[in-house]
């Protein structure tokens, strides 16, 4: 991929003192998600390319965090900023009631890389309004009410899927009705007393079917899961887990939902990550990696079955920017590359060859990391202050951690007491050696005291 970013001029440009204008424009006028913003500094990023970004005075970073785990494409691919280009060029936007030729091609190659049985894609601005959808959709399939979701969980910040969300963020903005939510597995830190994976799988699944019965199943539209939690901790499902929670769903008449907005389009090196747990969910809910974040847009995919209900009955939703032209040349021309370019593969290997062995080395010389998980270029480090009580490292400790990181130019994605390990898709092998020393070196240091 070459560079082709002026950064000589523009708003990308660098020089003197525009790193300070920067900051100056942000603290005096944006105001930030998830933040006090009186003590905040963020960081100023001028341009990027590929796995790294740089700011306006050239100090470029290694990006192990593609942002919000969504730069899957990696920054500025020159096949998807010229396909916004020329589509800009030929029309800019137009109302979702139209036909537009690059939605359709964008739905298409969606539904292309879907189950069987697969058919529509209702078009959103982002993940968490696609999740929106799916329970709407669920609640007027089934006419039931309920939805349950898990404790460790993130589904965006919208009316219901903020509530559906199970961390502290829900508690705030618990302003939706009718969702429960239950513990799923995770056994570093069991709520279950298991041993092994096939115990935590076990004692999870016979959970969610107490919880379903005491909810009462025939209240209960929906079970709304992530794949693989994210922002939760990077927590791959134990064998059988997917499949047992399908299984439930089926024994008493709820949909399944599979949130795939962060694992999906290629981060666990399959195109969706429940490709490789023998599921396969009613609905699916997309964003982020399937256009990289170059231009905001999510979905939601529609099997047949469920997409005939609405043939003759009003669908009662919708967006401005639904399928949004350039979102959906975006998407065309980042699908195309990841075929073409074997980026999926690319990620599969990443995450197989290099990075597994080497963050389980990492593991073995740092008694700090008490447990390494993940696949393709998905992963978590989880920090303990000791590996037999597991006690998570504290917030100072993860604040310095990130400043050190960042001293030594790589660009981290921390959450509680982890580092979660997420490059682009398109990460090189010596990109990943480089920031594994990186992650040596600073976990190496005497940062507990």
């Amino acid at each position: 991929m070459t560079d082709t970013v002026d950064r000589t001029t523009g708003p990308g440009a660098t020089g003197p003192g525009m790193n300070e204008r920067t900051s100056e424009l942000d603290r005096a006028f944006v105001f930030h998600s998830w933040s006090a913003q009186a003590a905040l500094k963020p960081l100023v990023i001028a341009g990027g390319l590929g796995s790294r970004v740089w700011d306006h005075d050239g100090r470029s970073y290694l990006d192990f965090s593609s942002q919000l785990v969504n730069v899957n494409i990696g920054h500025q691919h020159p096949a998807v900023v010229r396909a916004i280009i020329e589509q800009a060029s030929t029309l800019t936007t137009i109302a979702p009631s139209t036909a537009n030729l690059a939605r359709g091609e964008a739905a298409r190659r969606i539904v292309d890389r879907a189950p069987e049985g697969f058919s529509k894609v209702f078009f959103t601005n982002g993940g968490a309004d696609a999740n929106e959808n799916a329970m709407r959709m669920a609640r007027l399939h089934t006419g039931r009410d309920k939805v349950l979701s898990t404790y460790r969980s993130y589904h965006g910040n919208t009316g219901a899927a903020i509530v559906a969300t199970g961390d502290w963020r829900r508690i705030p903005n618990e302003f939706a009705r009718s969702h429960v939510h239950f513990f799923g597995p995770y056994l570093y830190r069991s709520e279950f007393w298991a041993a092994t994976p096939e115990q935590e799988s076990e004692r999870a699944l016979r959970h969610l079917e107490r919880v379903i019965q005491s909810e009462g199943p025939s209240s209960i539209a929906a079970v709304l899961l992530e794949t693989i939690p994210g922002t939760a901790g990077v927590m791959p499902p134990p064998p059988g887990y997917l499949a047992g929670v399908r299984e439930l769903c089926d024994r008493y008449g709820i949909m399944l939902i599979l949130d795939e907005v962060m694992c999906g389009f290629g981060r666990t090196g399959r195109w969706f990550a429940f490709d490789g747990y023998d599921v396969v969910p009613d609905l699916i809910t997309f964003a982020k990696g399937v256009n990289s974040g170059y231009v905001p847009t999510g979905g939601v995919i529609i099997p047949d079955s469920i997409a005939r209900d609405w043939d003759t009955n009003v669908f009662p939703g919708g967006l401005t920017y639904s399928g949004h032209p350039l979102a959906m040349a975006s998407i065309v021309a980042a699908l195309d590359a990841m075929e073409d370019e074997g980026i999926v593969e690319n990620a599969a290997r990443i995450g197989r060859d290099v990075l597994a062995p080497g963050l389980a080395e990492l593991q073995a010389k740092h008694p700090v990391i008490g447990e390494v998980r993940g696949e393709g270029v998905f992963w978590a480090l989880e920090l303990v202050a000791d590996r037999e009580t597991r006690e998570p490292l504290n917030g100072a400790v993860m604040g310095r951690i990130k400043a050190e990181l960042l001293g030594r130019g790589l660009l981290p994605f921390l959450a509680d007491n982890r580092i979660h390990v997420v490059p682009p898709c398109v990460v090189t092998d010596d990109e990943v050696a480089e920031a594994l020393a990186v992650y040596d070196e600073v976990l190496g240091l005497d940062l507990l005291n």
